[in-house]
Formats: structure tokens, C-alpha cells, sequence
């Protein structure tokens, strides 16, 4: 089921999540919905928060883009990350590296915004998945963008927030014209 999206500047999306304890249908039946919503609005990943929920849950998946080429490793072996999609990432870690490179970012959540946006190079992640395992894996690319986009996500931080305050005045007519679109009504 296609579920309705949450748009800036909606305080939901400013949530921090909530650590998943338990793996049961209603779970699964979210992640079946969030990725149905996710392809539906042609994105690469989608946030709990994004569906208005308060959770540490999220779905990316890479699969496809040629552009912007991802790695993957686990346990010090490279592998396709096509074959871990989509990825639900559920209470994940996310390390990233000191050193930062810069690249187009855009957010489901803030249509038409795209802005570069410095981000780790490389991240370690530890999750949980859906059969309740814990995945260990380091990741590229823009399989390593998409995590922390997300990741950010659960914890009550949107893309934007990484933006200098001059960035930041560089997209405040398109933020402006995003809040009188789909912000409140009065």
C-alpha cells in the first residue's frame, strides 16, 4: 500500500525514533509499504519519519544506479549490494569516516530541493534484519549516502541541516516555496 508522505517543514519529521523491539507482521507489513511508497515516489530511501512514525526503521535500495556506484563489504569481503535490496535498516549504527566528499542530495520529503550536501565517504553500519540478525557491512557510494541520509532521518535531522548557514540562503526561496506548498494550512 502506498502510504502518504510527511513534507517539510511537518514537526514529525523532526521525530527521534523509537528501537524497534520486536520483528512481527506489523513490522513486516510497514517495511512491505514503506518500500511500495518509496518506488512509487522514485526514491532511494525512506525513513519512518517520513511516513509519520517515530520509529528506527528504514528502507534503501541502490539497485540500478550506475551513476553513483556503491560498494559493499562484509566481514572484509567485497559483495554486490544489489544482492542485499532492498535494505531495511532497522536501530542502525552508523560510523562514518573522518574524510567527506560532497554530492547532490535531494529528500522525498522535500520535493524539487536537490543541493550538495558533505557526507562521509565510507560508513560502518551494524543493523538489525528483518529475519532478526545482526548485518555488519561497510558501504560506498551512494549506497553509503543513502544510510545516513536515512539514518539522519531517524534521529530528527533532514538534509538541510548539514547545509552552512550560506548554503542554507542559497535554497531559501525553494524551502519557502516547498513550506507555502505543503506546509500547514491555516
Amino acid at each position: 500500500m502506498i502510504l502518504p508522505l510527511v513534507y517539510y517543514p511537518d514537526a514529525r519529521l523532526r521525530a527521534k525514533g523509537a528501537p524497534i523491539k520486536v520483528i512481527d507482521d506489523t513490522l513486516r507489513q510497514l517495511a512491505d509499504d514503506m518500500l511500495d511508497t518509496m518506488e512509487k515516489h522514485e526514491g532511494v530511501g525512506l525513513a519512518a519519519q517520513q511516513i509519520g512514525q517515530a520509529l528506527q526503521f528504514a528502507v534503501v535500495d541502490v539497485t540500478g544506479i550506475d551513476d553513483r556506484p556503491s560498494t559493499m563489504t562484509i566481514a572484509g569481503k567485497a559483495v554486490n549490494p544489489e544482492d542485499y535490496m532492498p535494505l531495511f535498516l532497522i536501530n542502525p549504527v552508523v560510523t562514518g569516516t573522518k574524510a567527506k566528499e560532497p554530492g547532490s542530495e535531494g529528500c522525498l520529503s522535500i520535493p524539487g530541493l536537490r543541493t550538495d550536501v558533505n557526507r562521509s565517504k565510507r560508513v560502518e553500519v551494524k543493523t538489525m534484519t528483518m529475519e532478526g540478525k545482526v548485518l555488519e557491512f561497510e558501504a560506498t557510494g551512494l549506497l553509503a549516502v543513502a544510510i545516513q541520509h536515512e539514518t539522519d532521518h531517524l534521529h530528527g535531522k533532514l538534509f538541510i541541516d548539514l547545509l552552512s548557514p550560506a548554503e542554507r540562503a542559497d535554497v531559501k526561496d525553494e524551502l519557502d516555496e516547498i513550506v507555502e506548498k505543503y506546509g500547514p494550512k491555516e
